[in-house]
């Protein structure tokens, strides 16, 4: 079981360099570290409303350094990571939506492929030990449509720009582990890198356009119907608590044995644990107790994948993580937040606390 009281003396007055900080998941990660006493640098750009997550939580306030940035910047993200010398790195910062990645295909490679190599290449200058989990996506892997849940080594592919950039990610990371950060050698360069793939993520205080969750929430909340244009597809759904707490003990276990873990790892639902997007919309809008939806299936619309898991065996055995919700409790917390009308940094803090099974407050005693 994942706990803070087990991971907080790993993080409690190290310095961890948060990229992606404003985002939904980076709010939320920061939220944890920040309760476990971490000394946050984060590194991202602006929010986009003031009706963000980062704001409802007061995100720079809970940073040592928050820094207004863009990852495509080498030389900026370059500065800051030899002045701030972490001793940990989480890389969050993307272009996370398929929809725009083909509408802006250049710009969510820029991000993506070309602000990993960015953010690896300045880890190289460090002269310490630091240890890099660099955030991907289940949809790193090359998709024939078998149904077959997808292993760590299965071949790399994208057909849209966003699942390509961030395969393009993979490649990367992965050679700069060879050529640079040589597990073998971690007693010479002090680096352990690894990438990790989560599900299809969801909670409460995500506000992006274009993702099924808030697209709910705001058409419940419009009272408008909803429309679905792959009712069908198949995700592996899971509550933003539950990669984050797999990154935080990854890392834990890679600055002890740094080795044997730097490599990629799938966090994800079991496989016997996935949903179409129709019965995903059917639980939350029974959990919210109102709403309605329509489907309007377009032969021109953009591709997405229709089906997509993840075999997670490797996460069991190498760390011990296993998730502790199944997807209905996933849909169901997500959906209770956004019906609480108390402060989400009140909401999100009820929801660590509950997953991690400690007390907050003694995890920074």
């Amino acid at each position: 079981m994942v706990t803070l009281s087990h991971l907080t003396p790993y993080f409690k007055d190290k310095k961890v360099l948060l990229t992606g900080h404003t985002g939904f998941k980076g709010s939320w990660m920061m939220q944890v570290l920040a309760r476990m006493g971490a000394k946050i640098c984060g590194y991202s750009l602006a929010p986009e409303n003031a009706t963000d997550l980062f704001y409802q939580i007061d995100g720079e306030n809970m940073c040592v350094q928050n820094l207004y940035e863009d990852i495509r910047d080498a030389k900026r993200l370059k500065q800051t990571v030899i002045s701030f010398e972490p001793d940990f790195i989480f890389h969050l910062a993307a272009q996370p939506l398929v929809i725009d990645s083909y509408t802006n295909p250049l710009y969510t490679f820029e991000v993506n492929a070309q602000g990993t190599a960015n953010l690896l290449d300045a880890m190289k200058q460090l002269e310490k030990k630091c240890i890099c989990v660099c955030i991907t996506t289940d949809k790193v892997y090359e998709n024939p449509e078998t149904g077959i849940p997808f292993v760590e080594n299965d071949k790399l592919g994208g057909h849209d720009p966003y699942s390509a950039s961030k395969a393009a990610a993979e490649i990367i990371i992965n050679s700069y582990r060879q050529s640079f950060f040589d597990p073998t050698k971690f007693a010479t360069h002090q680096k352990a890198l690894a990438s990790v793939r989560a599900g299809n993520v969801i909670g409460g205080g995500d506000y992006a356009s274009n993702r099924i969750i808030p697209d709910i929430v705001r058409s419940i909340t419009s009272d408008t119907k909803l429309t679905l244009r792959n009712p069908n597809a198949t995700r592996p759904w899971q509550h933003v608590i539950e990669p984050i707490g797999a990154y935080l003990l990854l890392a834990s276990k890679m600055w002890e044995a740094p080795v044997k873990y730097a490599t990629a790892y799938n966090f994800g639902p079991e496989t016997n644990d996935v949903l179409t997007v129709q019965a995903l919309v059917e639980k939350a809008i029974e959990v919210f107790g109102n709403g309605s939806f329509d489907i309007q299936q377009d032969p021109n619309q953009k591709h997405e994948a229709q089906n997509l898991m993840l075999n997670i065996e490797k996460a069991k055995h190498d760390l011990q993580w296993a998730p502790k919700y199944n997807a209905l409790q996933s849909i169901t917390k997500t959906i209770e937040w956004y019906k609480d009308d108390r402060n989400g940094d009140m909401k999100c803090l009820e929801h660590i606390q509950a997953y991690f099974e400690d007390k907050i407050n003694d995890a920074n005693d």
